[in-house]
């Protein structure tokens, strides 16, 4: 479906959309990024030794609530920008999942705790303004990107996520009962019901098809609580319960309305910090354009232009410096919704917008949150594996803009092969000094990339 044949205003970035109809189009955001953007704070929160259960339980409560706070206001700067900072791009931010494994690693070394966490937070300060330094040079540096290298990293992106939104298509890897019929069965139904309303349906119905799709899912899973065991026991003779069903307990004890907190924890400025954190901000800054460049082809039939890069990797750093103060791990585009945007072709600022405020309001009333946080797995997997795999067929638009020449065959080939393959099978760099391991061992989407800037230069153009 290309741009001509989306006549209404949600295909327009600039366009008119009545609230109802810009409110529905933005919920599907939510629900794409939601559990992802909190997943990272709980990860490293447990590394740092403040989760629940502990005496610093009501800091993690904050700093969930904060990061909710903070992606829907960066994601309102993207979109609309303040100067140079923003893209004016159809991206939603959010916590990075990419500082994971390096965020780890600093806790180790500085002891965890709330200084460790503290640590971690000065560090992301600092890299949050060199990533926007970054993104000021990005004009010169955009000739190392040309539609060959950025539509390999979006190609390795779609490739990392695919994995991930199977995961959840299981139940979460993590679930005793992941791979169950239950979940299975809950995910198809998802995804039939969005391909059903998408290519079967017109207007609203099959634009908002994955929302439809998600709420339909939620509710089943509801049903399946009552007619179903919720509960069984494990090899270990342990009862557990089933990854689908929905706690609602959560929703009863969370509370109506709460105050964000600034600055949570005490900021500690360690180079020890620093100094991991600053080249993994490199690490995002690429990922962005990756993101930027995907959103852009895949929803507009475009590439990005030089302030759509440049301001959206300021705003990726400017953004991330900000969740800083409130205690959230750095702030980035989002490549769940990037998929999302691409599957739909909805580039509508407005109705990403009421998103974007639909995430403030969960961070200021936790009961709101709490409901969208007990979603299934295998809800959201329905969808993600849908979405994910739009994020390929961006890249492939991307790389197949030049002609196919043996060149940039060989770019993408190696970059794929080798960059992306390292990636895929991280235990090859495990002879490697850590540093290393932490910044090409992750996703796939680093040494693919590097590998595809560095041929790009290397290879001599054809005629």
């Amino acid at each position: 479906m290309n741009q001509e044949k989306n006549k209404g205003a949600e295909y327009d970035f600039y366009g008119k959309l009545p609230l109802q109809k810009a409110i529905l189009l933005g919920l599907q955001h939510v629900f794409a990024m939601f559990v992802g953007n909190l997943t990272p704070v709980l990860i490293i929160t447990g590394a740092c030794g403040i989760a629940s259960g502990t005496e610093f339980a009501d800091v993690q409560i904050a700093l969930l609530q904060n990061a909710m706070l903070i992606a829907g206001i960066v994601t309102l700067i993207q979109l609309y920008a303040i100067g140079p900072i923003g893209g004016k791009v159809p991206i939603i931010m959010g916590t990075s999942s990419g500082f994971i494994g390096v965020c780890s690693s600093v806790a180790s070394v500085m002891g965890g705790g709330i200084l460790g966490y503290g640590a971690i937070m000065g560090a992301s300060i600092i890299g949050g303004l060199f990533e926007s330094v970054l993104g000021f040079m990005l004009k010169p540096l955009r000739r190392f990107f040309p539609a060959v290298v950025t539509g390999t990293v979006v190609l390795s992106i779609g490739l990392s996520l695919i994995g991930v939104g199977v995961n959840s298509f299981g139940g979460g890897n993590s679930a005793n009962d992941f791979g169950s019929i239950e979940n299975l069965l809950l995910g198809t139904i998802v995804l039939v019901i969005i391909i059903a309303l998408k290519h079967g349906t017109k207007g609203i119905t099959s634009a908002s098809s994955v929302l439809i799709g998600i709420i339909a899912g939620y509710i089943i899973a509801g049903i399946m609580g009552v007619v179903l065991p919720t509960t069984a026991v494990n090899a270990d003779g342990v009862e557990y319960t089933k990854a689908w069903v929905l706690n609602w307990d959560k929703v009863a004890q969370a509370g109506w309305f709460a105050i964000p907190k600034f600055m949570p924890v005490k900021i500690i400025f360690d180079a020890r910090a620093i100094v991991p954190v600053l080249i993994m901000f490199i690490v995002t800054a690429v990922e962005t354009v990756g993101d930027i460049s995907g959103v852009i082809e895949g929803g507009m039939d475009r590439e990005a232009t030089d302030s759509e890069l440049s301001g959206g990797v300021v705003c990726d750093g400017i953004g991330s410096t900000i969740a800083a103060f409130f205690g959230v791990l750095p702030n980035t585009s989002f490549s769940q919704n990037v998929g999302l945007v691409t599957m739909t072709k909805i580039v509508n600022r407005f109705a990403l917008a009421t998103g974007a405020i639909f995430l403030i309001l969960c961070g200021l009333f936790p009961k709101l949150a709490a409901l969208i946080s007990i979603m299934p797995q295998s809800v959201l997997g329905g969808a993600a594996v849908m979405m994910f795999s739009s994020i390929v067929i961006s890249g492939i638009q991307l790389i197949t803009k030049e002609p196919l020449t043996m060149r940039n065959i060989t770019v993408v080939s190696v970059a794929l092969g080798l960059g992306y393959g390292i990636g895929a099978n991280s235990t090859v760099l495990s002879g490697l000094p850590e540093g290393i391991q932490l910044i090409f061992g992750g996703s796939g989407i680093v040494p693919a990339a590097l590998v595809a800037i560095i041929l790009n230069i290397a290879l001599p153009k054809e005629n």
